[in-house]
């Protein structure tokens, strides 16, 4: 390992039983994981968009039934309960039949959630969610009311987002969490901020960061700088600590000394491995942080099962990753080049967390 950074030893050993883990995931890759990136339209605009998406998107919406014959191609290679069906876009509730989706999936015994920014979740059509057996929902907040409008393009984007938490505290038999995007701008009051949605009721907060790629690469407040990375991990880590609001950073990136204590698990980039997404042009590819040119078929094309168990090789092995600043760090053998979506088009990464915070330590 380059100097900078130790494990200890209690962390090494759990991360050569989750690489062991890991590989095993890889030559099975059962499926549990299925994003439907349904449109590409949306009614804001944000900053760090990766897929660049509009009111009026030039690609049209995937039609519901071009899914559905997806899901029943795939419903005699899996237990149909352990397959999580997860609705995106875009906005996903511009679409009026995302119930009738939602109906169909539960007909056929999966369970569905959503990620939405909440702009269109009113108490009737949560309540119409509800009873097509959504069982999960993501709500977008990236700080307080100046700061989450700017980030979303939308002067509205806080005033509803907070509408539809408060909506989710009041609701049974619901899994929900909201999701932070944390940037120059939000990361200075992040205490005051998780103190406010504490009191508005969240117990499940995650907390992001934003790469430089897509529209997220014009703005560079939407980048931390690495002092304030190893921030971020210190007040995630102490908000654990305090145990009243669960927090967790998201899944991206090997973070070294820090792993085990800002998420629930180990690192493993899940992409490929047990996580898979239709987008809307039919597109079969992994998880949608990761863009076209890494796609594996396409379901107009290709039966999803054939390229889900033979085209996700790079996913699985990722031996073509060990190169340039990964090429001589003893901890690859744990991270494999960090997730696929830090990749360019030749391969090269783009960000690495653990060079960040060694740069601290």
């Amino acid at each position: 390992m380059k100097e900078g950074i130790s494990l200890p030893l209690r962390t090494r050993v759990g991360l050569e039983i989750e690489r062991q883990i890991r590989h095993n995931k890889a030559k099975l890759h059962p499926l549990h994981q299925l994003f439907w990136e349904c449109t590409l339209r949306c009614n804001l605009h944000c900053l760090h968009c990766g897929s660049d998406c509009k009111q009026d998107s030039i690609v049209p919406d995937m039609p519901a039934e071009d899914f559905l014959r997806v899901i029943d191609s795939i419903s005699p290679h899996v237990d149909t309960h352990q397959l999580m069906i997860i609705i995106t876009g875009g906005e996903p509730l511009i679409r009026k039949d995302i119930e009738y989706v939602g109906r169909e999936l539960y007909r056929r015994e999966y369970p569905w959630g959503i990620v939405s920014n909440g702009m269109l979740l009113t108490e009737e059509r949560l309540e119409s969610l509800m009873k097509a057996g959504m069982r999960s929902i993501t709500i977008s907040l990236d700080g307080f009311e100046e700061d989450h409008n700017w980030m979303r393009g939308h002067k509205m984007s806080f005033q509803n987002a907070l509408r539809a938490i408060r909506l989710l505290t009041k609701t049974k038999d619901l899994v929900w969490d909201i999701v932070t995007c944390v940037n120059q701008r939000n990361y200075p009051y992040l205490r005051e901020f998780r103190d406010m949605i504490y009191e508005v009721g969240v117990r499940d907060w995650r907390l992001f960061t934003i790469f430089p790629v897509g529209r997220a690469a014009r703005y560079n407040e939407l980048q931390l700088s690495d002092n304030d990375f190893k921030g971020l991990m210190d007040f995630i880590v102490e908000t654990r600590k305090e145990r009243k609001i669960h927090t967790e950073y998201a899944c991206e990136g090997f973070l070294g000394e820090y792993e085990a204590k800002v998420r629930d698990r180990l690192y493993i980039c899940q992409a490929g491995i047990t996580t898979a997404s239709v987008l809307v042009d039919g597109s079969i590819s992994s998880c949608l942080s990761i863009r076209y040119n890494h796609k594996q078929g396409n379901i107009y094309e290709d039966d999803f099962m054939d390229v889900w168990n033979n085209r996700f090789e790079a996913y699985r092995n990722r031996e073509w990753a060990r190169r340039g600043e990964c090429g001589d760090c003893k901890m690859f053998r744990y991270c494999e080049g960090n997730g696929m979506h830090l990749h360019d088009d030749e391969g090269n990464l783009l960000l690495c967390h653990l060079k960040r915070l060694r740069k601290n330590s």
